[in-house]
């Protein structure tokens, strides 16, 4: 079974509300949104409290290596939503001998996100977000890129 498959219902979800960036202006969570009103970005927040109450670490550690291993904290409500292009979770690397020559006895670790579908960080984001639209009802979307974004969103819609 893919690791995105959920067959109890509702994808438990302890994302809270949205948040504007600036005001602390609440907004609900399940509804499309561009900016506050006050024109600035909102913040997800969630229920970390219920979060804790109802995953342990032990059930996390057994999940499977991928995004959707932390669908708690995810807005994605409903798993015929999830559009999903294996993002796996990736290593954090040391790099000992740079950090020997740069870092004074400190350490450099760099995120392999080398390992992602398309080769960036942006897959996961893009793959959530095309996801999100897909639940709210969205029909389509555009975003002005000329690099990794574009990449990420034409993979995870296709």
């Amino acid at each position: 079974m893919p690791d995105h498959e959920w067959t109890g219902g509702a994808l438990p979800s302890f994302v809270s509300h949205l948040e504007c960036s600036l005001t602390g202006e609440h907004y609900p969570a399940d509804r499309l949104h561009g900016l506050s009103r006050a024109g600035r970005p909102l913040l997800v927040r969630y229920d970390l409290d219920g979060v804790r109450r109802a995953l342990p670490r032990a059930a996390l550690a057994e999940r499977p290596q991928t995004l959707w291993r932390y669908r708690e904290l995810l807005p994605v409500r409903r798993s015929e939503n999830i559009v999903a292009l294996g993002e796996v979770v990736t290593p954090i690397v040391p790099l000992p001998r740079l950090a020997s020559q740069l870092s004074k006895g400190g350490e450099i670790l760099v995120k392999d996100e080398g390992r992602l579908p398309t080769g960036s960080f942006k897959a996961r984001g893009l793959a959530l977000a095309v996801s999100m639209a897909k639940e709210l009802g969205v029909p389509h979307m555009a975003m002005p890129t000329n690099g990794n974004a574009g990449a990420a969103m034409a993979a995870a819609v296709l």
